[in-house]
């Protein structure tokens, strides 16, 4: 006895097959795509491409394939799927018109992406959107464009050979007789379902993951997959790379000084002042960033109690700044500040289209100094594009909620806070503990989660550390809890007494007092250099600090004798009177200098306050006409030049011959 199908059902799961087979065809395209794309650059990727972990290069290919396949797919997807009448959505024309919206896209991406491939020679990166505003006035472009397909005659015939293989693997769904009405009105009904599973696959396959921890997916989260940036390039495709990239602000200069004028006000080259001669303080770096860790929160930098007795504790014993600030508001804006010195103007750097330059941090500095370097983060693996991140700027190894589960000394899933990553105390303790395995010296740095929404504390706590107001309180007072543990821990190690400890938040959070609901207050942060051994001092200096001076402060105090690029400054070896700060804030630059606040739009000075005499910027001197020095506004602008013009050059790293 034989099974047969309703004709119906039949019928409907040979379309979905048909459908099915063209989305493989075209991640079979892709892939061939970028065959091609490293063999011709293969004397690019050839130098450490025996390090690249195979499944985590088919893993990044697929993620950024789906992506852009998401995205071009649309059309052609809504079509198949409409949910009408199957025999009108089989008929002869219909199909056509599905092929060409199929072919088009696809054959698209085939040429962008081999043309990319001898582009890509030049640039060593995947194309952005900015390509078209870099070239829109060259008139020759087109030229230059026939002159490289004569001499790349090869991928002209690739690329033909893989649109053919569209055209003629492209299955057409065959015609199907007109259903009985009530049949017909079942299969449109199961058409709708399919259609809602299909709008949800490309919206998940667009962000790049279904998770609430992952945002839309961008450039810069190739790094993840690879062992540098320069080999970001083979996970991605060129079509994601131009539609990701697409509306995004670019960077351009605003030549505000002449280069020689530039660089005589400001530059972020540090050339060091250490005895060239005289060994470096082999001191471990531990580098804790703290999520929304405001100071409007801690006590000990406020004339009110506040939530952190510990951390009121440590800096009693550590050396802080009278003003210190944030550079950005986000999480992603302050991993670069922090780590790499990099400053987050117009866009958060992670989402640019200068994500992929080459840029260092104080892992990779301090890797070329021989030692172990290691990032923690307790959220889901490759979350936020930290990962990504960290692997980019030369840290060594990644510890997330995957090696965390998977260390049986610990809680595993249970200790998962429901929506976005580790508790903070077990994964703090983790750290502590997985860096007694690390070979010293060593350079760590975590990014905790706890302190943040939905504002939950383990139920153990919701009592002993509840605090009254907003329950973000609560939370703080659960990581400061946290941190107390986590010291209470590191100071049995036999690495705690030559240890540098750096703690800081990445951005502000809830804001009740007023002197913190401003312009400048909401971007104000603790920065906390604690040395168990006393060799950095303590005390609260009469100076500004912000994220950015971190890196340069540490290879300071360690007596780093080599060039390199940092945006912010060594505040050890700088005068009180010379510090400074910089944020942007909604489009307008911000900068802070002694007692002067001034804000600017690109274009002109908005802003001009004196912080001592209105602290909470209450009189805009503009207004007023009482403001005719320009020093601080040369500066601030030097600032941004010099920051649009490197990352234009990709110009982040230090070059031969230490410029």
């Amino acid at each position: 006895m034989s099974f047969h199908l309703p004709p119906s059902v039949a019928d409907t799961l040979k379309y979905l097959a048909t459908f099915l087979w063209n989305i493989v065809l075209a991640y079979i395209v892709y892939m061939l795509c970028r065959v091609a794309y490293v063999w011709e650059n293969w004397s690019i990727f050839a130098n450490g491409w025996e390090q690249l972990s195979a499944s985590d290069l088919i893993a990044g290919s697929l993620r950024f394939d789906t992506s852009a396949i998401a995205y071009t797919h649309i059309p052609y997807t809504l079509l198949m799927l409409l949910p009408i009448a199957l025999h009108l959505r089989t008929a002869a024309a219909y199909q056509t018109l599905c092929k060409w919206l199929y072919i088009i896209p696809n054959a698209t991406a085939v040429v962008v992406n081999l043309c990319d491939a001898v582009y890509s020679q030049y640039t060593g990166r995947r194309t952005t959107s900015s390509f078209f505003s870099e070239f829109q006035n060259d008139g020759n472009l087109m030229q230059i464009l026939s002159i490289e397909l004569l001499h790349h005659w090869y991928l002209v015939i690739i690329g033909l050979a893989l649109i053919a293989m569209l055209w003629l693997l492209y299955r057409k769904a065959g015609p199907i007789p007109r259903l009985d009405r009530p049949v017909r009105h079942i299969a449109i009904a199961v058409d709708a379902v399919l259609l809602a599973i299909a709008v949800t696959l490309t919206i998940g396959g667009i962000r790049g993951g279904f998770s609430r921890a992952i945002r839309p997916i961008a450039n810069s989260n190739a790094n993840q997959y690879v062992n540098s940036p320069q080999q970001a390039a083979i996970v991605l495709n060129t079509p994601f790379s131009l539609i990701r990239t697409i509306g995004k602000t670019t960077f351009s200069d605003p030549a505000y000084f002449s280069p020689s004028r530039l660089d005589s006000i400001y530059t972020p080259l540090h050339n060091s002042t250490a005895d060239t001669a005289a060994p470096m303080l082999r001191r471990n770096v531990v580098v804790i960033i703290v999520e929304s860790f405001a100071s409007e929160y801690i006590g000990a930098l406020n004339d009110y109690e506040g939530y952190t007795p510990f951390t009121d504790s440590l800096i009693a014993h550590s050396l802080i700044f009278r003003h210190s600030y944030a550079n950005g508001r986000k999480s992603i804006d302050g991993m670069p500040s922090v780590l790499s010195s990099i400053p987050m103007f117009i866009e958060p750097f992670f989402v640019t289209n200068y994500s992929l330059n080459r840029i260092s941090g104080i892992a990779d500095v301090l890797s070329r100094e021989g030692y172990s370097t290691a990032f923690f983060h307790g959220a889901e693996n490759g979350s936020m594009g930290f990962q990504a991140f960290a692997r980019a700027t030369g840290f060594q190894h990644y510890y997330g909620r995957t090696e965390y589960d998977a260390d049986t000394r610990f809680g595993g899933e249970a200790d998962f806070d429901g929506t976005w990553a580790i508790w903070d105390e077990p994964f703090m303790q983790f750290y502590a503990l997985t860096m007694s395995e690390m070979q010293q010296p060593f350079m760590t740095a975590i990014f905790t989660a706890s302190s943040h929404h939905p504002y939950a504390v383990p139920a153990r706590y919701s009592d002993s550390l509840h605090a009254d107001g907003h329950p973000m309180y609560t939370c703080i007072r659960y990581t400061d809890h946290a941190l107390r543990h986590f010291f209470a821990t590191a100071r049995r190690q036999p690495w705690y007494d030559s240890t540098l400890f750096v703690i800081t938040a990445d951005h502000t959070n809830y804001t009740e007092q007023e002197k913190y609901n401003n312009d400048l207050g909401r971007y104000r942060v603790p920065i906390i250099f604690f040395d168990p051994s006393g060799t950095i001092g303590s005390g609260c200096r009469n100076a500004i600090a912000q994220q950015i001076d971190i890196m340069p402060t540490i290879l300071g105090f360690l007596g780093y004798n080599r060039p390199y690029i940092a945006f912010g400054i060594d505040l050890l070896h700088t005068p009180d009177s010379q510090t400074w700060a910089v944020s942007y804030n909604q489009g307008i630059y911000q900068y802070i200098h002694d007692s002067t606040f001034i804000q600017f739009d690109g274009t002109r000075q908005i802003t001009h306050y004196n912080t001592t005499a209105d602290p909470l910027l209450h009189h805009n001197l503009i207004e007023s006409r009482k403001v005719s020095d320009t020093t601080h506004l040369h500066h601030l602008q030097a600032i941004i030049q010099s920051y649009m013009r490197r990352m234009i050059d990709d110009n982040l790293t230090v070059r031969e011959g230490g410029k």
